[in-house]
């Protein structure tokens, strides 16, 4: 009996294998809905109709996009495991619906790993340390310095949970105390502190570079490990005081997690395809995003990587929700 279970699990395997491969031969052959789990304008916006009309370019269809914005991603989010795991339903994923929301809810409808099919990071937009020009620091060692000299006096504007976590990193990491300062927004906040309200910020490079050409906020390093294209004279964080220290917002591509491999590995090759497009490249880099295009094994230990990283960090600024 054993054996004959056995014989019929492969060959079920078998021909879900050969279904897969020859869905994979004719797809697509619809428009494909892309949910952003976001409003439409922001940064996921931006990079889901860039890749969407690359891929249309080549395929010749359509990529939809479903804005599907609520509960810190998760509503579109949701979306994405009640769809059909047939790859005309994607959604884009970032480490906060995929990392950081893990923490902060731990009840929320799905798991974060198990629930999707990972296909490809897009790229990675490091946040930008930015404090007011009245704040006397020149560099992050005379910020850790400063803020050591004067626990809980230095205010620290924040514009959600993603740049929120990366304050509450930094203190983790450099043992510098600062008051963290809630905004409805990254928008918000960095007016608050263009304004003086609060004297240092974590913002998106793209939205933030503008404000430091222009003297109203002072950049003293960037969150990634490498330098940003967009602003190369600005230090990492990392080099210039907080050895390690990563924080930015990454954005990838899911699908359902039925999703047939040959489908998967088909999506895959489109749109890394697509982020080697010179235009594309040039495109994102003027974001200040730097490209990823990773394989869905290495997207999904990234995915395992972030939820472990952002625990200990949720845990210790009392910020889970029950």
């Amino acid at each position: 009996m054993t054996s004959y279970l056995g014989l019929y699990a492969a060959s079920a395997l078998a021909l879900t294998l050969c279904a897969g491969a020859v869905m994979a031969q004719t797809y697509p052959s619809k428009p494909i809905r892309a949910i952003v789990p976001f409003g439409p304008g922001g940064p996921g916006d931006f990079l889901t109709r860039t890749l969407g009309a690359k891929f249309a370019e080549a395929t010749g269809q359509q990529w939809i996009v479903d804005y599907r914005a609520g509960a810190n991603g998760m509503v579109g989010t949701e979306l994405l495991t009640r769809a059909a795991p047939d790859g005309y339903t994607l959604s884009l994923a970032t480490n906060g619906t995929h990392g950081i929301n893990a923490s902060l809810f731990p009840k929320q409808p799905f798991d974060s790993v198990k629930d999707f099919a990972p296909i490809t990071r897009i790229g990675m937009a490091p946040f930008l340390f930015v404090t007011h020009p009245s704040l006397p620091v020149r560099n992050v060692k005379e910020l850790i310095a400063l803020a050591r000299a004067r626990p809980g006096e230095i205010t620290w504007g924040s514009g959600g949970s993603p740049t929120q976590l990366a304050a509450e990193l930094f203190k983790k990491t450099t043992g510098a105390s600062f008051i963290v300062v809630s905004y409805k927004g990254n928008g918000p906040a960095v007016t608050a502190t263009i304004s003086g309200e609060v004297s240092v910020l974590f913002a998106n490079v793209a939205q933030s570079a503008p404000q430091v050409k222009a003297g109203r906020l002072r950049a003293i390093g960037v969150g990634s490990l490498e330098r940003s294209p967009v602003m190369p004279e600005v230090p990492t964080v990392s080099e210039s005081g907080a050895p390690g220290f990563e924080a930015g917002a990454w954005y990838g591509m899911l699908a359902p997690a039925a999703t047939p491999r040959p489908i998967v590995e088909r999506l895959h090759t489109e749109l890394t395809r697509i982020l080697k497009l010179p235009d594309v490249q040039q495109r994102l880099r003027n974001e200040a995003y730097h490209i990823i295009a990773d394989t869905p094994e290495q997207f999904t230990q990234a995915i395992r990587a972030e939820v472990a990283k952002w625990a200990p960090i949720v845990k210790q600024a009392g910020l889970r929700s029950e």
